[in-house]
């Protein structure tokens, strides 16, 4: 039929003609040419050969093999299998133009001859209009090899990857004009051009819910978290409008939904539309249902406990709405948890305890569900690895894991093992896991092995800086070692460059600006005193000395320190011994300390008490806190607690001194006084990652009896970043105070008189409180680093008398900031405070610090 079409086809166009143009065996015949063919009278041929000219890059062999002309076939000329040559090779998308010749004819062979003219070919593709760090990024997602064909594929790609990257960076709507140029150093080659403009970043104008009765539009857009339509009150504006935060949205609203007991709820269909070039409309249509409330709950599977013990630990009864994720709440429980079901089982042992909800009956708005438990056999532990330590010895580890060999297996003591082993500090908190290899797991006996993959991180310290006070360059070098061992002190190899391992701390600094000021420290700890045991032990000590130098703005007088007019030297060492409690849990610790301190003073006038003379500080500290924070750098929840008692002899009761006639050297020589501290914080995570840290603080400084006065050594300075660094009223505690020059807190009743404020000011205040509340918010978590960034309320003050104090007339203060916690140099913050309340008697250039920088601490931190 086909053949009679074509017949009756070409008889009216071409009738009367031969079938060649041309004589066979002349010039080739294009087999798709009407002026060198004719349709009236095909015939079939031979195929004799084929080949392929005009290509570049691409296989003949693949070629002929695509066109389907087979060397010995018959084939016939012309007819529609001639034209399908045409069209296979034309569809592979690699050809702006394909004929087919018959190159000569010789009896009943035909020779074929297929000439192409391949696409232009891939030089490079150019974006204009990103950023480099955006067309760097673009670039990599395309994949753009040179030596690819430019086809239509090729330029719908690169407008698509475009399209794909600025809708995830919030621009919606941008025009991209995609082109090509000839390469001139490459006869077939084309460069691409994609010229882009971004236009603005698209947010949220409104969202618009439809088919919703029970829950309000309010509800519903607070159910929608990341996307966030314009209000007012948004100081910062909407959101930006971002398809992977959309998403996770839709399924959080019709999560909550559920959860509200709406177990049908879903989203029918949802759009955006283009409010304006900045913004668009979210359009969401929902399916309520009905609201299901819970029926009977059936346990089946479970010897170890019973029903009703079960029920309580699951709390949920009959006729409450119906959660799912309540329920799966219960039953499995977050990771961390240990008052779900699973914990119950898996604290006592039972590793392959599984449990599974199942939907038994749904009538009218009730469910009634099948709760099935699989107890497994009760797991102990058989060996306790660790893996990943390259430095750390294996015991240091080890000794801080709760999960022993012999014991049974509990998923709690895993959870506090991790915790243990981040407060070490030598390991990368995010990269402590635990794992049981399957391979380890004896069924028949019960056994297995638990493994602790870490991943050691640097911890050693380096604090080299130079600063500009009171007159004079201060330069400080300060090394700290935070995993120092002793064990291989005289071991050659080990010194690399020190001996390392032990969990040891060891640290040296040193701080000067010459001959004017010096200040040397020392100290060691060992957290596990001979190996076995929990017991703490640590060793410090200091000396320095400091001249007053220049202009005192107090006085108005010249003071040069060659001359040796006003000096102090200070001496101490302290020797401290803790233990780990076990009750009321093993959380607390307990620590006894001795120091000894040695104060010289020489014409150090308007600082103490006295101008001259020496001091002697002898004194117990009795120390109690309890440290349950999940994380040393980062902590999302627990708490810390501290509280210290500090004692010096009461020697005013045994010995003759007239404490108000005596001479300065004799009344000063023995400090006397007890000191009262207690510190808390705690660590509550308020939804992602945002955590709120609120802090307490208070201190007292008393004397024994009304003949002494109250000691003029360990008072409390507050105000400024806490630094103890180069301050010539050292011997006093100082405690941060963002927005508030260093010091400058001081009680109302000092008065406006310059001495009092200065001596105020140098010497500190027997009591204080402080409050703090600080919200942060990680921006990286990771061996190199952890940043995050911070916002803070703070209030405190100082008094001079226990009858003065009020807790709740406070100078207060708030401000935003930012810490970073490099290994190498420890926690570094910059902080932006503005102080509410001024000081009498200061001018504001005086008591205002609105920047505050901080080193080797955290804010207020213990």
């Amino acid at each position: 039929m086909k053949r009679l079409l074509y017949l009756i086809t070409f008889t009216l166009v071409f009738g009367g003609q031969p079938l060649f143009a041309q004589i066979p065996g002349n010039n080739p015949i294009n087999l798709n040419d009407p002026d060198d063919i004719s349709y009236l009278d095909p015939k079939n041929y031979i195929i004799g050969g084929v080949r392929v000219s005009g290509t570049e890059y691409l296989d003949n062999d693949v070629l002929v093999t695509i066109s389907k002309l087979v060397v010995g076939q018959y084939i016939e000329i012309p007819s529609e299998e001639t034209a399908n040559v045409i069209k296979t090779l034309m569809a592979q998308n690699l050809f702006d133009d394909v004929q087919l010749y018959a190159e000569r004819f010789e009896g009943d062979n035909v020779y074929l001859e297929i000439r192409v003219r391949e696409r232009p070919r891939l030089t490079r593709i150019e974006i204009e209009g990103l950023k480099k760090g955006e067309k760097e990024e673009v670039q990599k997602r395309l994949n753009t090899s040179s030596g690819r064909i430019v086809n239509e594929n090729l330029l719908k790609t690169t407008r698509s990857t475009i399209q794909k990257f600025l809708r995830e960076k919030s621009f919606l709507y941008p025009e991209i004009e995609i082109t090509t140029k000839k390469d001139s150093a490459e006869a077939n080659n084309e460069i691409v051009i994609a010229n882009v403009t971004k236009n603005k970043k698209i947010k949220v104008h409104r969202v618009y819910f439809d088919g919703n009765k029970e829950f309000s539009d309010r509800q519903l857009r607070k159910y929608l978290k990341g996307v966030k339509p314009r209000r007012w009150y948004r100081i910062f504006g909407p959101g930006k409008f971002k398809d992977d935060k959309y998403k996770e949205a839709k399924e959080n609203l019709v999560a909550k939904m559920q959860d509200k007991g709406y177990r049908d709820a879903q989203i029918l269909v949802d759009s955006i539309s283009r409010y304006d070039n900045n913004e668009v409309d979210v359009h969401i249509s929902l399916h309520e249902g009905p609201r299901y409330y819970m029926g009977n709950i059936q346990w089946s599977g479970n010897s170890k406990y019973t029903d009703s013990l079960l029920n309580l630990l699951l709390g949920i009864e009959k006729g409450d709405v119906y959660s799912e994720e309540k329920l799966h709440t219960k039953l499995m429980g977050p990771t961390r948890a240990s008052d779900d079901i699973l914990s119950l089982y898996q604290n006592d042992g039972y590793l392959t305890f599984n449990v599974q909800p199942i939907i038994k009956r749904v009538y009218n708005d009730t469910v009634d569900v099948d709760i099935v438990i699989s107890e497994g056999k009760q797991f102990t532990i058989n060996n306790v690895i660790v893996k990943g330590n390259d430095v750390t010895n294996d015991r240091v580890v080890l000794r801080s894991i709760y999960s022993k060999p012999g014991q049974k297996y509990s998923r709690e003591l895993i959870m506090r093992s991790i915790r243990e082993i981040s407060q070490l500090g030598m390991f990368d908190e995010q990269k402590i896991q635990p794992d049981i290899p399957q391979s380890s797991m004896n069924y028949e006996e019960g056994t297995t092995d638990i493994v602790f993959n870490v991943a050691e991180k640097p911890s050693d310290q380096v604090e080299l800086s130079g600063g500009y006070g009171a007159g004079q360059v201060i330069g400080t070098l300060g090394l700290t070692f935070n995993n120092f061992s002793t064990s291989n002190f005289f071991k050659k190899d080990a010194w690399k460059p020190l001996p390392r391992g032990d969990g040891q701390k060891l640290s040296v600094r040193g701080q000067t600006s010459g001959k004017r000021y010096q200040s040397y420290s020392f100290s060691f700890s060992e957290p596990w005193l001979g190996g076995k045991k929990p017991i703490y032990f640590g060793l410090s000590a200091y000396t320095s000395s400091s001249a007053m130098f220049g202009f005192d703005p107090w006085t108005g007088r010249q003071v040069v320190a060659d001359s040796d007019l006003s000096r102090i030297w200070m001496t101490g060492v302290t020797a401290t011994l803790g233990k780990r409690l076990q009750w009321p849990d093993n959380y607390f610790q307990v620590n006894t300390s001795l120091s000894f301190q040695r104060y010289k003073l020489q014409n150090y006038a308007g600082y103490f008490l006295y101008e001259n003379g020496t001091s002697y500080n002898m004194n117990i500290t009795q120390e109690i806190s309890r440290n349950s924070v999940d994380a040393p750098i980062y902590p999302t929840s627990g708490s810390h607690f501290k509280f210290s008692v500090q004692l010096t002899p009461p020697y005013s009761a045994w010995n003759s001194i007239n404490y108000q006639t005596d001479p300065d050297h004799i009344r000063y020589k023995w400090t006397e006084y007890h000191k009262w501290k207690f510190d808390s914080q705690w660590y509550t995570r308020i939804v992602g990652k945002l955590v709120l840290k609120s802090q307490a603080q208070f201190g007292y400084l008393g004397n024994y009896t009304n003949r002494t006065e109250t000691s003029t050594f360990e008072r409390f300075k507050l105000g400024g970043d806490g630094m103890m660094g180069f301050d010539f009223l050292q011997g006093s505690e100082i405690i941060a105070m963002r927005g508030y020059a260093n010091g400058t807190i001081i009680p109302e009743s000092t008065g406006s008189q310059n001495d009092g404020i200065r001596r105020a000011i140098n010497s500190g205040s027997p009591i204080y409180a402080k409050y703090q509340l600080e919200l942060r918010h990680p921006v990286m978590l990771n061996e190199q680093a952890t940043v995050f960034v911070l916002a803070f309320a703070e209030a405190g003050n100082t008094w001079n008398k226990f009858d003065e104090v009020n807790p709740f007339k406070m100078r207060r203060s708030a401000g935003i900031g930012a810490r970073i916690f490099l290994p190498i140099f420890g926690m570094l913050g910059i902080d932006y405070g503005h102080a509410f309340d001024p000081i009498p008697g200061l001018q504001s250039s005086q008591w205002k610090q609105n920047f505050t920088f901080s080193i080797l601490q955290n804010m207020g931190g213990f």
